[in-house]
């Protein structure tokens, strides 16, 4: 069996808005859950996971389970983030992922776990990631 090889967090910029912040320019708690979910959509796509086919194909999608965030610093308006999204433990129907949000100075604002389950979305229940989803390519 060969060693596996840590693979870099993937990372994903995000620029902080008016929309993202409360009146005195400090982003609001709920816009981080949104920079989180985009890098982690931009994750799936960057594997050439297009959600929008997955869900029409198969009728799978995948939901936040559950999210453990911790909050050291803020952000404010127009600063210049990056957020990163890395693998921490695949299930059967579940993903567990560890994000994080800095500065581009490298300062950690935010620190997250995240569960997404596998849902069959007519249904509502979770059910196995299909096991071609996440193949490696042959080398």
């Amino acid at each position: 069996m060969s060693e596996a090889v840590a693979k870099p967090p993937f990372r994903w910029p995000v620029r902080v808005y008016w929309e993202d912040t409360d009146a005195g320019g400090v982003v609001y708690h709920a816009s981080y859950l949104r920079f989180l979910e985009r890098a982690r959509s931009e994750w799936l796509r960057e594997l050439g996971i297009d959600q929008s086919s997955l869900k029409q194909s198969t009728g799978l999608a995948f939901l936040v389970r559950e999210m453990q965030i911790d909050f050291l610093r803020a952000a404010l308006l127009d600063d210049e983030l990056l957020v990163t999204v890395a693998v921490k433990e695949r299930r059967a129907a579940s993903i567990l992922f560890t994000q994080t949000i800095s500065r581009a100075d490298g300062s950690c604002l935010i620190r997250a776990v995240v569960r997404v389950a596998c849902v069959d979305v007519q249904r509502m229940r979770a059910v196995p990631i299909p096991p071609d989803l996440f193949a490696e390519p042959a080398s």
